[in-house]
């Protein structure tokens, strides 16, 4: 029954995340809420993870939560389902392409959805930026803004937008290594 709700709940995901893989981040923080195979923080991780490995986000984490939730038959229900949707939407399309070329119907939908695939990605960065720079659990009990930032990731952030700045063709793998390293040190030291 896991492998169906698996299939079921990346299969919606895929044919609904229009934009690439950061757009699929409102339906995984949904589907995490909704299921408890992960948390919001787990979420933000397996960004973290996908961004800095090889294939497109969303495969990571369908790859990813599959594992965690049933194993390796799990992570293949959850490409599959991620997958099939633009498989046969490609297929479809290119059965009928001519016809599509030239409407001003289907050109005024794909118009339509630029918005909403904006949209969907400025609130998956919003998500993770709010769950990287703050305490959010902290944030119900406490009065004082400034307590529940956290200081060692808007201190890496500063860090890393400055080296950014000074060397602007520096390429983004030596970021994310040298990020990995202040992390591990801020980790590690009790920061």
């Amino acid at each position: 029954m896991i492998y169906l709700r698996l299939f079921w709940e990346f299969f919606k995901t895929g044919l609904f995340a229009v934009g690439g893989g950061l757009a699929t981040l409102p339906f995984l923080y949904d589907m995490g809420a909704r299921t408890g195979w992960f948390t919001a923080q787990q979420v933000a991780d397996m960004l973290a993870v996908s961004e800095s490995t090889p294939g497109p986000i969303g495969i990571n984490m369908a790859v990813y939560t599959g594992y965690t939730a049933a194993g390796i038959l799990g992570s293949v229900c959850a490409i599959v389902g991620l997958v099939l949707p633009s498989i046969v939407i490609i297929m479809l399309v290119a059965a009928f392409l001519k016809a599509f070329r030239d409407n001003r119907y289907v050109d005024g939908a794909f118009y339509g959805i630029r918005p909403a695939s904006t949209g969907l990605i400025a609130a998956a960065g919003l998500t993770v930026a709010a769950g990287a720079l703050l305490n959010l659990e902290a944030w119900q009990g406490i009065s004082r803004f400034w307590t529940v930032l956290r200081w060692p990731a808007i201190l890496l952030a500063i860090i890393t937008v400055a080296v950014n700045r000074k060397f602007p063709k520096l390429h983004p793998v030596f970021l994310i290594a040298g990020c990995a390293v202040i992390g591990a040190v801020f980790r590690f030291g009790g920061a």
